[in-house]
């Protein structure tokens, strides 16, 4: 019972993200089904991409497959799911399409293998876990695909589990720095006070960017990107705007321009909807600290575990356990475990 120690009995649906291709985290999803198998807490199983299939469609390796129990609900789709060695009964037909072809959820009436491709989209996902847990799954798990770390935003799912392993790099260390920041990114904390998360998850709601000042005064920019429009966001920070709201993502080249068009850039908090929309590199996001930028995000990422895969499909590794004491080390105090080992950091 090593990972489901860790997840609190109040949430309803986790994430499991791999911070690259084969960094483990089919082996991670197998093990939260068997373990939950183990405690009798039926559950539910769906994927933002497509998961459990023998052979990679990309690397054409051998992967992973997915072993499920009598009682799990799984969403998948039509496709996938006559491919499906579990004898399954279908529960409800969505009207949710993907190139798979439409999303069925199903109840498992016996042990077996299965392939899973969720829904395209976040509020699709969303809407899914919710009718798995209509259904009876007292715990929901979202499988989130290469690049698609948006299964972790916290509108999706309650907490998240980041899988991570040497498929990242050839490098250990930069394995380690990468997953470090990932996590950090992760923890950003969330715009305060509650009257003005209010205000922002509104116009982050409606896609819009605008400014927000002492006064509570909203002043909407004229952008439907922030991409290559730091100069014009630049143009509308002044001594009393507090917070600079953006709907959509957050890069580097937008910060910088807006450093280089403005020095009120230091009195503002610029807000994202979660740490997802965030593609700043480990060496720009220290650099940006050090020159005074503050973000906030409207949810903050919940990451409870982090899981090590010291192997890689392409043929090398690291040492298993001194990969997985360097990962605990450099995350402290956050839950670090390799699986294959089960070993855990405060067992």
């Amino acid at each position: 019972m090593l990972l489901l120690r860790n997840v609190k009995k109040d949430y309803q649906t986790i994430s499991v993200v791999g911070m690259a291709k084969n960094a483990g985290k089919t082996v991670v999803l197998n093990r939260l089904i068997e373990e939950a198998a183990e405690l009798n807490t039926p559950i539910g199983l769906t994927s933002t991409g497509r998961d459990g299939e023998r052979i990679d469609i990309v690397t054409l390796t051998e992967k992973p497959t997915i072993y499920i129990y009598e009682g799990t609900i799984v969403a998948t789709a039509k496709a996938t799911l006559l491919k499906s060695e579990a004898k399954l009964e279908i529960l409800e037909v969505t009207d949710y399409n993907t190139p798979l072809g439409t999303v069925v959820i199903a109840r498992a009436l016996t042990n077996g293998l299965v392939e899973i491709a969720g829904p395209d989209t976040n509020s699709q996902i969303k809407k899914v876990a919710e009718k798995m847990r209509s259904f009876g799954a007292k715990l929901v798990i979202v499988d989130g695909a290469i690049n698609r770390k948006t299964s972790a935003a916290p509108s999706i799912t309650d907490a998240t589990i980041l899988a991570t392993g040497a498929a990242v790099s050839r490098d250990i260390n930069k394995v380690i720095s990468e997953t470090q920041h990932q996590v950090h990114l992760y923890s950003i904390e969330a715009i305060a006070p509650q009257d003005k998360m209010e205000i922002a998850t509104k116009i982050i709601n409606d896609k819009k960017y605008a400014t927000i000042d002492k006064n509570f005064n909203i002043t909407f920019i004229a952008i439907s990107t922030s991409l290559n429009n730091g100069k014009t966001i630049a143009g509308y920070i002044n001594e009393n705007t507090n917070y600079v709201i953006l709907s959509g993502s957050l890069v580097s080249k937008t910060i910088d321009d807006i450093i280089s068009a403005t020095p009120n850039y230091k009195r503002v908090v610029f807000v994202v909807e979660d740490a997802t929309k965030i593609f700043i590199s480990q060496r720009d996001w220290y650099l940006l600290a050090k020159r005074g930028v503050k973000i906030n995000v409207v949810n903050k990422i919940n990451v409870i575990a982090v899981t090590v895969n010291p192997l890689s499909p392409y043929g090398y590794g690291f040492p298993p356990e001194d990969f997985l004491n360097k990962m605990k080390q450099a995350l402290l105090p956050l839950p670090v475990m390799d699986v294959m080992m089960e070993d855990i950091y405060d067992k």
